[in-house]
This record gives structure tokens, sequence and C-alpha cells, in this order.
């Protein structure tokens, strides 16, 4: 029997007694403020799910403590709708506020996009996942930091009857570190965001630009790419380096102190933040996409830079190799001399860009956000029967 809350308007209590619609909770807080990964992944999901031919069997709430960015609530007729929740979206309101009105709200079913969800919610849950570096990597945390999110993802993994993650390397590293049933996790690999391959005006630069796109952690050896491209700009006089997001290395790194010591600060710009746009133009421009992570669950950015034809250089690890396959020019990430060379090969060498862009249309085929989506949408209906 359907309780619907009394806030909730009289044509919803008609449709939910007629049709019976799922409800769907939504944790939404990466959805407002600067994008994230975490941010792009829900968006794209609620893009997809208004889009999907049964939207209309299902109602979503996605619940934010302020109004969202995202356009994905306003399409007509789709039944995604924001639910304001105020609060500050720490993890202290996760835990008390949002859980006080996911259990008013009796909810089918909870969905945590980022690592936890509300432990308080009397309702069935899936969380994902994206990585799990705060246990596999415990040194990349600060004691406090690290100790929240390890009890928090611990403890939403015990309640949750499905866990989304987005790799089978970040599978097993469940498995290995936490000792979680295979039967319960569920690999949904993420799409290639679609705002990457609208037709973009092409700038009037002459340059060779060397990208990176990515929140700058110590695990992704930007000190390596900035050495790297030091190596090479006497070789590449038009050569120039812009590194998009924001630093959050501990211990912090000081990369514009590191370009002063290479002489080439004038040729490398930072960005902590651009607009979607401007990101779109960014991809577009450049002539290489550099990404020498030595960790990650799944790595988006390199196959978004794919995407507008710009091929890629990328940290050699398992979970590249498993997402990327044979579409990227791989070199040990921590090795100058190696990047240095691999930036050179892919700025000079025609063949071998047009063979890596050709390898990467069948890998691009298959991650689509649609597909995610809809395999994101299985795993929920499914933990909530």
């Amino acid at each position: 029997m359907w309780r619907v809350p009394e806030s909730d308007s009289r044509s919803q209590r008609q449709m939910f007694a007629e049709n019976h619609n799922m409800r769907i909770g939504v944790d939404g807080r990466e959805l407002f403020g600067e994008a994230t990964g975490t941010g792009r992944y829900l968006d794209n999901l609620c893009r997809e799910w208004a889009l999907l031919p049964t939207a209309q069997e299902f109602e979503i709430l996605v619940y934010t403590p302020t109004v969202a960015r995202s356009n994905s609530f306003r399409n007509n007729g789709a039944p995604i709708t924001q639910r304001m929740v105020p609060g500050t979206g720490s993890a202290f309101w996760e835990q008390t506020t949002l859980a006080s009105q996911v259990n008013s709200d009796h909810l089918d079913l909870f969905f945590g996009p980022n690592y936890s969800v509300p432990l308080r919610a009397d309702v069935p849950s899936v969380v994902t996942l994206h990585d799990i570096s705060f246990f596999s990597h415990p040194e990349w945390f600060g004691l406090r930091e690290g100790f929240r999110r390890r009890w928090l993802a611990r403890q939403s993994i015990a309640k949750a009857k499905a866990i989304i993650t987005v790799s089978n390397f970040c599978k097993q590293e469940l498995i290995d570190h936490l000792n979680v049933d295979s039967s319960s996790i569920k690999v949904v690999y993420n799409g290639v965001s679609s705002t990457q391959q609208s037709t973009v005006a092409m700038s009037d630069t002459v340059d060779q630009i060397v990208l990176y796109v990515g929140s700058i952690f110590n695990r992704r050896n930007l000190p390596t790419l900035i050495s790297a491209f030091g190596h090479i700009v006497k070789q590449l006089p038009r050569a120039r380096l812009i590194i998009v997001g924001p630093n959050r290395t501990q211990p912090h790194q000081d990369l514009t102190e590191l370009s002063k010591t290479h002489l080439i600060s004038d040729r490398i710009q930072f960005l902590s933040y651009v607009k979607e746009t401007e990101l779109a133009q960014l991809y577009r421009d450049a002539s290489v996409f550099a990404f020498l992570s030595e960790y990650e669950g799944f790595g988006m950015t390199p196959l978004e830079a794919l995407s507008t034809d710009v091929p890629a250089l990328v940290g050699d690890t398992p979970v590249a190799r498993e997402v990327y396959k044979n579409s990227v020019l791989y070199v040990p990430p921590k090795s100058i001399d190696s990047v240095a060379t691999g930036l050179i090969k892919l700025l000079t060498d025609v063949s071998l860009r047009r063979t890596l862009l050709r390898n990467a249309k069948p890998v691009l085929a298959n991650l689509t956000w649609a597909r995610t989506a809809q395999n994101t949408l299985d795993v929920l209906t499914n933990a909530a029967s």
C-alpha cells in the first residue's frame, strides 16, 4: 500500500494509487557547486533516465541541499524532480537531515551515487563506489578524512542491497580489501559525456597543446608531466601545456613553482575550473591529452579527449588497459623520460595518431551514457524488488 506524504500534490497521490510507480530517491549533493566527476556522472544518469522509454514507470526524487545546476530536472514530463532538503550537504547532513526526509517520503529505494548512503534511512539502498583509494592507499588521505571515508563506505556497503562499481579492477579491489561478496557487486561502466561530442567551433590557435583535465591528486603525477614537458619544449617550440583542475594534492605539490624551476612557466597555463563550454573548446583545441594516473577506478577524461579526436597518453595500469584497451599510448606514469618520448610521438607521428583514434571508435561505441543509465536503473529496480 502506497503512503504519499501530505506535501505531495493530489495528482501525485492519484498517480501512485493508479499506477504504482516505483519511487527512487537519489543523493544529489554533487549536482550543485562546481562540477565534479561524480556530479557529471549523476547529471548524465538523470539526463538519460528522463529519456528512457520506461521513464514514466518511475518517480525519481533527487535530494539536494540547494538549487542544483543540472538541467536534468527541466525536461517536460520527465519523472525526475528535485527535492530541496536545506542544509550544508555535509556527511552530517546526509546522515541526519537527509535520512529523516527519506524516511518521510516512503521510497522504494535510495541510491547513493557518491560512496555512501544515509545509514538511518529505512529503505533498501544501492551505493556506487567509483574507487576505494582510501582503503588501498590510505597514505593519500589525511587521518580524519581517510577515517571518515572508510567508515562511511564500509557501513554503506554493509547496508546496501547492491554495490555498483565502474570497472572489474575496482570490483576486485572491493573483494580483496573488504571481502565483499562478489555476487552483490555490479560492474556498470561509465559513459562518455555527450557534451564533449557536440560540435564546437575551432579556435585559431596554431599551438601544439598538451591538455590535462581533472582534479589534481598526487597519484596523477602532474610533476612528472610538467618535468617531461620541460624536456620537449626546445624540440617543439609551439608546444603549450594546459592543466585544468583544482589542486587537491596532499602533501601539497607547488606545480607553479615547479614550472618556474624548469623555466617553462610561460608555456604552462593553470586553470582551476572552467565552464563546460570552455572545457569543450579546450578539448577541441588540444593536440594531445595526458593522464598519468597510477590509480583510478575508471578514468573518464581520456575518453572525452578521444571522443573529440584527441589522442591520449595514459599511465600504464591494469584499469587503464581494461577501459581504454588499445586506443591510447601507454607509458610508465612516473618515468619522465618515457612521458617525454610519448608526448613527442603523439605530437609528431601522424600515423600513430590515426591508428589510436581508429582504435578508439569501438571503445567509445560501447561506452554510452544511455547504456550506463539503463544498466544502473536495472540494478536499482532489482534491488528494490
